[in-house]
């Protein structure tokens, strides 16, 4: 088993990629605290993976909600080895302009994954080890014509900020590494990405010629939080089929 005991935090994980990484997760061992504000999904992915797995209810943009996630993890495991930053909303609105989105965006995709380094970070810190995985966007290197620019930013800011912290907390042995997905199955605030239309021209600029699925993510999150990634620290890992390759 690749994540044999470890305890892991996966984020979003009541749906999509994050649900998928707290099952192989678990499949592989780990002991997973799933965090969601989706509590009946989230509940529900937690009994399926059974007595490995455990929900708290988390809103990532809030400081409090972090601190509870946390307890929890300690209060069950006393440790935390992997955080999965995964929770997201989607950035494809028609709205260009929108300042709703912008904010949103700031505090769920940014704010979010800034939050979990520094709620997690200190406890990793007495263990001299840690793996963390940000999950940032084919969108945080290059434009699209369906994204908000605030998502473009917000996944931006988890591209850098994953570098800054591998280079500050590496002598901690903490490893802090992003994931780029691609066009992936819509998520529940999809908009302009869950368009028939949109999705069929997106596919056309991809290499492979097809989406990508949540457990090619999964697959990635999975390396990166094992041993077997144990000097890989500060890179960006692009899941995309080979659209970012042009």
């Amino acid at each position: 088993m690749r994540l044999k005991d470890k305890v892991a935090i996966v984020t979003g994980a009541a749906s999509g990629m994050g649900a998928a990484t707290a099952r192989m997760f678990a499949r592989e061992g780990a002991f997973v605290v799933l965090t969601d504000m989706n509590d009946a999904d989230g509940q529900a992915v937690a009994r399926e993976i059974g007595n490995r797995a455990q929900f708290v209810h988390h809103d990532v943009s809030k400081e409090a909600d972090w601190d509870q996630v946390v307890a929890a993890a300690l209060k069950a495991h006393g440790r935390i080895d992997i955080l999965i930053n995964n929770a997201g909303v989607s950035g494809s609105d028609p709205d260009r302009f929108s300042m709703k989105t912008w904010d949103q965006q700031m505090d769920i995709n940014a704010k979010g994954v800034f939050l979990g380094m520094r709620a997690v970070i200190p406890e990793m810190q007495k263990q001299k080890k840690g793996s963390i995985v940000n999950i940032s966007s084919i969108s945080g290197i290059a434009g699209q014509s369906f994204v908000h620019m605030g998502y473009n930013a917000a996944k931006g800011a988890v591209r850098t900020m994953s570098k800054a912290a591998a280079v500050q907390f590496g002598r901690d042995n903490i490893r802090v590494n992003s994931v780029h997905p691609g066009i992936m199955p819509p998520m529940r605030t999809s908009m302009m990405s869950a368009d028939p239309e949109v999705r069929a021209r997106a596919l056309k600029a991809i290499p492979m010629g097809r989406f990508g699925e949540v457990d090619e993510v999964a697959s990635t999150n999975l390396f990166l939080a094992s041993d077997e990634a144990s000097y890989i620290s500060g890179a960006e890992i692009v899941v995309d089929g080979g659209f970012i390759a042009q």
